[in-house]
Formats: C-alpha cells, sequence, structure tokens
C-alpha cells in the first residue's frame, strides 16, 4: 500500500506540472489515480462513442454528436488519419471530411470531451491502416519498429497534429475538450514478435508522445508493456478480466466492440444489445471506469477509403447510430438506460473497492460503499439458461439468465441487462419517386494507349509500386504470336491460360474480348484465373486488368505486402506445349481512360461518344461508364442508391466519391440474433446470407443541388443502370 501510494504521488505530481503551450503558461488538469481519471479535482467515470470524422460529413457531426450526447455519451473517441490529411510529403489537407479542429470544435459545443488517437497507425479497416501510401517509398524504412526513418516520419506527422491541436487551444489543459490521446495502436503481438527492436520503438513512441507536452495523459490499446506515465488500455468484446500494469493506473476500455465491419462476400455481422450491456456492466462493475463504444456511429468509406482489402464501402458496425446517423433501436435506448444508471452509482464506484459476496453457484454481489454513505450494488447470474432467485440485503430480486442488475443504492434496481424495454425498430428503403434521367454510356477503350501514358519492361510488376494507389486499376498487357499451323485453330482443343496474382480481382481480355473474370476473398487475396481461351494465327493481344480492393490495414510489415498479377502466367494446350508468359515483354498502364479523362467530375469535358440511352439496357460491355441526372428528392431523410442492378464498380455524384459497390451476395454461417448467453462473434448474428453484402450506398444529402445532380458509375461486370434507384432511409417500429 505504502509504495502505491508513493507512486500514485509522484505521478500526480509529475502530470499536475506547469506545462509551456503555445498560448501561454497553465495547469494541467487532468491526471489519474488506480480509480480513474480525474478532471479538475473529481475521479469520473466516463462513457465514450467513437464517431470518425471522415466517414461522414461535416453537415453531419453536430447531429451525431447530439445524439451521442443524448445518449449518455461523454466523450467523442477518433482516430486521427495521416493518409488523408497529408496525401504528400509536406502538403497538408485539412478540408471538408477531414476538417479536424471544426470536428474537435463541435465536440466541444457539445459540452462533450474527446479522445485523439493520432496513431499514426490506425488500422480502423481503412486503406493501408491510415498511412499514406508514399510512407512505403521512403528510402531504408520500416514500419512500426525501431527504424530512424520511419520514427522521423511518425514522429513529423504526430507533431503536426499535436502542434494544430494546441493552435486551436483544444486540449483541456488549454480550456479544450481533449483529456486524452493515444499512441501508436494495438501494437502489443507484434511487438512481441519483433522483440527487442519492438519493445525499443514502444518506448520510444511513449517517450516521444509524452514529450509533446500536451497537459493530458496518453494511453496505448492492447500494449501490456507500455511505460509510465502511459496507460495500457483494452479493446475487445470483454474486457472485464483486464487489469492495467501497474496499479496506480486506472481500467479503460478503449475498443468496447458494438458489432463487427463486414467485407464483400461475407454476412453482416451484429452484436445483440444485452450482451454489449452485460460487458459494459461487468468491466464497471470490476473496477472499469472508461469505456468506449466502438463504433458509436461507423458511418462510411467513401471513395476508396476502405482497407482490407474487400471491406464495404458501409461501415455500419451495428451501432447504437447506423451507417446513416439514424438512432438504432433497441441498441440505442438499452446503452442510454445503461449509462443512466451506471452514473448514478459513480461517486460509489470513484471512491471504494468492491466487496465481493456469494449469491449461489452461478451468482454474486458487488458492493461499493463509500464513507460519505454512498452504496451501489451489481448483482450477476452466470447462468446462460435459467433464471435465479437471489437473497441480498434480505429483499428477494429476480435475475434473468446471463445477465447483471444494477441498484444504484444498493436496495432498487435501475437497470438489468438483459431485460429490454426499448422498442425494437428496423430500417426501411422507401422510394424517393425521383426518377434518374438522361442516361448515356461509354465503353472504356480496352485499345492500347496512345497518349503517353503507358510503359514497357520485361516481367511482371508489382501493382501498387505501379500505381501508388492513385487508382485500384492496373493494366497489364502483352501479345503472343500463334502460328496458323497451332491445333487450336484447326479445330484442337483451345489452349488454357492460367494467371495467378496476389490479388484483388482480375479481369481478362483476349483480342479485346473478355475471356472471364477472377476473385480473390479477404481470407485469402491471391487468386488463379484458369480458362479455355481463343487465339487467333498471328498476333494476339492478351489484357489482364488487375483490381484492388482497398489496401491492407492490418499485420506485420504490410508495407511490404503485394498485390496485383505476379504470375505465373502461361498458355497451356498449344502444339509446342507451354508457353511462360511471365517474363515476356509486358506494356502497364495505370487506371482506365474515363479516370483520365475524369468523367466523375460534372465539369469534365469530353470528345468521346457517349451511346444514348435507348441502348444502355441491352447486353452491357464488360467495362463501362454510365451517367445521369437527377432531382434532389423532398424531406430531410437520409439517402442511398439501390445498386441490385449492378455488378461491381465504383459510383459518384457531382463529383464525390460515393464509394466502391459490390453486389456479390453473402456466404458463411448465418444465424439468428436471439440472445441466449454469451456471445460468440464467430458464430453468431450473422445475417443476410444468399443476398448481397451491401445493396444500398450511402448519399449525403449536402452533395445535393436542387435540381441537375450528377450521378456517375462505373461498371465492371455488367448490368443495367436505369434500374438504379434512389431510395429514403427510415426507421420503422417492429
Amino acid at each position: 500500500m505504502k509504495n502505491n501510494s508513493v507512486s500514485k504521488w509522484v505521478f500526480s505530481v509529475c502530470m499536475a506540472v506547469v506545462v509551456f503551450l503555445e498560448c501561454g503558461v497553465v495547469q494541467s488538469r487532468i491526471t489519474y489515480d488506480r480509480k480513474a481519471l480525474i478532471i479538475n479535482g473529481q475521479r469520473r467515470i466516463l462513457i465514450s462513442g467513437s464517431i470518425h470524422y471522415p466517414r461522414s460529413t461535416p453537415e453531419m457531426w453536430e447531429d451525431l454528436i447530439n445524439k451521442a450526447k443524448e445518449g449518455g455519451v461523454d466523450v467523442i473517441e477518433t482516430y486521427v488519419f495521416w493518409n488523408v490529411h497529408e496525401p504528400s510529403p509536406g502538403n497538408y489537407n485539412f478540408e471538408g471530411r477531414y476538417d479536424l479542429v471544426r470536428f474537435v470544435k463541435t465536440i466541444k459545443k457539445a459540452g462533450l470531451y474527446a479522445n485523439l488517437r493520432i496513431g499514426p497507425y490506425i488500422c480502423a479497416e481503412w486503406n493501408f491502416g491510415g498511412f499514406p501510401v508514399w510512407l512505403k517509398y521512403v528510402p531504408g524504412i520500416s514500419f512500426r519498429t525501431d527504424n530512424e526513418p520511419f520514427k522521423m516520419a511518425m514522429k513529423g506527422f504526430t507533431e503536426k497534429i499535436v502542434n494544430i491541436m494546441k493552435s486551436e487551444n483544444l486540449y483541456e489543459s488549454q480550456g479544450g475538450p481533449i483529456i486524452l490521446s493515444q499512441i501508436e495502436n494495438e501494437y502489443g503481438q507484434q511487438a512481441k514478435q519483433l522483440g527487442n527492436p519492438g519493445h525499443q520503438y514502444a518506448n520510444w513512441a511513449a517517450n516521444m508522445a509524452v514529450g509533446l507536452d500536451t497537459g493530458v495523459p496518453w494511453v496505448m490499446c492492447k500494449e501490456d508493456d507500455a511505460p509510465d506515465p502511459v496507460i495500457n488500455t483494452c479493446n475487445g468484446f470483454y474486457c472485464d478480466a483486464f487489469s492495467p500494469n501497474k496499479p496506480y493506473k486506472p481500467s479503460i476500455w478503449t475498443e468496447a466492440w458494438s458489432g463487427w465491419f463486414t467485407e464483400f462476400g461475407g454476412p453482416i455481422h451484429q452484436r445483440p444489445v444485452e450482451d454489449l450491456a452485460f460487458s459494459v456492466a461487468k468491466f464497471v462493475r470490476n473496477g472499469g471506469s472508461f469505456v468506449n463504444y466502438y463504433m458509436y456511429h461507423g458511418g462510411t468509406n467513401f471513395g476508396r477509403s476502405a482497407g482490407g482489402p474487400f471491406i464495404t464501402t458501409s461501415y455500419d458496425y451495428d451501432a447504437p447510430l447506423d451507417e446513416y446517423g439514424l438512432i438504432r433501436q433497441p441498441k440505442y435506448g438499452h446503452l442510454k438506460e445503461l449509462h443512466i444508471a451506471i452514473k448514478q452509482c459513480e461517486k460509489a464506484l470513484v471512491s471504494s473497492d468492491s466487496t465481493v459476496t456469494s449469491l449461489g453457484s452461478l451468482q454474486q454481489a458487488s458492493v461499493y460503499s463509500s464513507e460519505s454513505g454512498d452504496c451501489a450494488a451489481f448483482l450477476s447470474n452466470y447462468d446462460t439458461a435459467t433464471e435465479a432467485r437471489v437473497m441480498f440485503n434480505n429483499i428477494h430480486y429476480s435475475l434473468p439468465p446471463w445477465s447483471i442488475s444494477i441498484l444504484p443504492d444498493c436496495k432498487n434496481v435501475a437497470f438489468n441487462t438483459a431485460k429490454v424495454g426499448v422498442q425494437t425498430l428496423r430500417e426501411e428503403m422507401l422510394p424517393s419517386n425521383i426518377e434518374i434521367l438522361s442516361w448515356e454510356t461509354y465503353n472504356e477503350d480496352l485499345s492500347s494507349s496512345s497518349d503517353g501514358t503507358t510503359f514497357s519492361t520485361t516481367g511482371l510488376l508489382e501493382q501498387i509500386n505501379v500505381t501508388r494507389d492513385t487508382s485500384d486499376y492496373l493494366w497489364y498487357t502483352t501479345s503472343v504470336d500463334i502460328g496458323s499451323s497451332e491445333s487450336c485453330l484447326s479445330g484442337g482443343k483451345l489452349p488454357t491460360l492460367i494467371v495467378q496474382s496476389n490479388g484483388h480481382a482480375l479481369h481478362v481480355f483476349v483480342n479485346e474480348e473478355l475471356s472471364g473474370s477472377a476473385f480473390g476473398t479477404r481470407e485469402n487475396r491471391r487468386l488463379t484465373f484458369k480458362e479455355k481461351v481463343k487465339l487467333r494465327a498471328g498476333s494476339n493481344k492478351i489484357s489482364l486488368l488487375s483490381v484492388a480492393i482497398g489496401l491492407p490495414n492490418v499485420g506485420g510489415h504490410f508495407e511490404t505486402w503485394s498485390t496485383g498479377v505476379l504470375g505465373p502466367v502461361a498458355l497451356h494446350g498449344l502444339d509446342r506445349g507451354k508457353m511462360d508468359l511471365s517474363r515476356a515483354k509486358w506494356s502497364y498502364q495505370v487506371g482506365l481512360k474515363g479516370e483520365a479523362m475524369n468523367f466523375a467530375s460534372p465539369k469534365s469535358v469530353s470528345s468521346v461518344e457517349w451511346i444514348k440511352g435507348s441502348l444502355i439496357a441491352r447486353k452491357q460491355h464488360p467495362l463501362a461508364w454510365h451517367k445521369a441526372y437527377f432531382n434532389a428528392p423532398d424531406g430531410e431523410e437520409p439517402l442511398a442508391f439501390d445498386m441490385s442492378s449492378m455488378g461491381k464498380g465504383q459510383l459518384w455524384v457531382n463529383g464525390q466519391s460515393l464509394g466502391r459497390y459490390w453486389t456479390i451476395f453473402a456466404v458463411g454461417n448465418c444465424s439468428d440474433c436471439s440472445y441466449t448467453g454469451i456471445f460468440k462473434p464467430s458464430t453468431k448474428c450473422q445475417l443476410g446470407c444468399g443476398t448481397p453484402t451491401q445493396r444500398w450506398y450511402h448519399l449525403p444529402r449536402s452533395w445535393l443541388k436542387p435540381t441537375e445532380n450528377f450521378l456517375v458509375i462505373f461498371e465492371e461486370l455488367g448490368g443495367d443502370p436505369t434500374r438504379v434507384a434512389l431510395v429514403k432511409r427510415s426507421m420503422v417500429s417492429v
């Protein structure tokens, strides 16, 4: 006890030192001890929710934050997205959806706190884990280890963000809302794999962050050896067994997963609110004082921001606020009631330790009693099948299976995690009655580029090294000479073309005719195309369109992972036997002609021939651009496009990218979401098998004009754009 007291006193002194910030000399008011964060001298039980500013629009931010506040949230947590803020070295972007200062000021306006998870590695199912792709090409760099080029770049961006926050007086020590910051992200497992270089890097990152003098504590999630004064924190579906690495640090849960992300071709994951509430109540009952829902609002992966690969454009996450910002019931309301009950227990929770007594073989009571007379109790039933009748303080209580009852006065039940009294809502997509007019189509030119954008070399090149991620698309083209006596030309068997690729999708053209496509999956990004192909006497052109579907966002040294056609590529079944094309001369073209001509922009001026609407519904060219116009619908409901008539591609409205679409059907071990006890995310609550993983694509109303909105679709597989529909999102009672 004496050592704990000394450690607590030393840390409080260290955290309360006068720090020199750009606005002058101020006194830090955020400290901590083993019980909680201390704000202005008061220990606090804090409820937090993740809302990522680039996954919504500035026009949505205030409504999202106010709904979170109404739901009992005290803190808004967000990552900081390096790749959108520094798209090229030294060139910064903080405009529009990337206006971090505006977002944090909106949090302040609502009277809430903020946790800024700078990272700058964030994972987040975000393209390249939030790293800018140019970072991969810094000489001598090795990501997230004791590597000087990486540390220099990481420190530079972290300092940039901290200095911006300081200049706007946004840290709590300056009167702003930021009470916590995070450095690095979920590094512990990688650190163990790297050994000493990983340990040295983690210590360096922590010391670098603390040295920036923000006046607020720093955290490292899933980092068991986070050095003082940095607080190590927990991420997961359950964190009730978590303990910080020092007895004088508080228990913080930086990611309580409200659901799970989706991937194209996979089912929709949901988490019953009864289980989420149970896990949060259990964490607080065990001494936890800060809980953040990941996500509270998931939002949308606009543009090409989704990582993975194969992460869907929707990042709904089964969050209390759905992708469109609407309240999801009963999740939102049940959690709100939980938060009210927890806050009623706050004085007892932060001023005493619990006393645990048995109420039965699978039941127990945890009681917090303060010297001032405050008392709070948590009655738990771990039986997953049977309701328990227990006696506590001479009063009988009924505890549903796998539940916790919260008694803020140690007498009356204010909340039970398994008893949902909130009306259930389900989403509906209603017709907007808006007709999309004046459809025109342009078939992507499959001939060799003559505008100087191609180059040739011997052998196959890695895709991202060529594209630098400026486009999802890279053309690989070579020529094959076939003699007139080859058996495939005289009634014999057609030869087989085999292409092996590191992913993520591939469309194969022979003499500008589609021969077929192949796709990887998130479990196995590699793919193999193996089809018979029709060749003619003389020269034959083989064109491979390799398609990226988001860059990896997790893994060890994922900057070294490869994408695209790396071979082997070979023809089998010719009279001469196997023809290996891997070392042939290949020409490369980055992107599509429609991209180069900026078809997505309303201001683009093109000299190409567009096909009028009457011909569109016929058999589609495999790579086609479609454009049309529509007026904004009335009302205020969120909007989306129903893309079920299309295949795979991207779409834009008024030059703004709504993201990638793909109507691939979901497969998996789908089941219902009835709550029967312990939640197993790998097997429970997977929905939507046999239907497209994602059918609807969010269109923010702020992107619209009253009339003549410009819609552009690029389609890879064919489809009928005239059946694309604009719908309104609403929630209706069940």
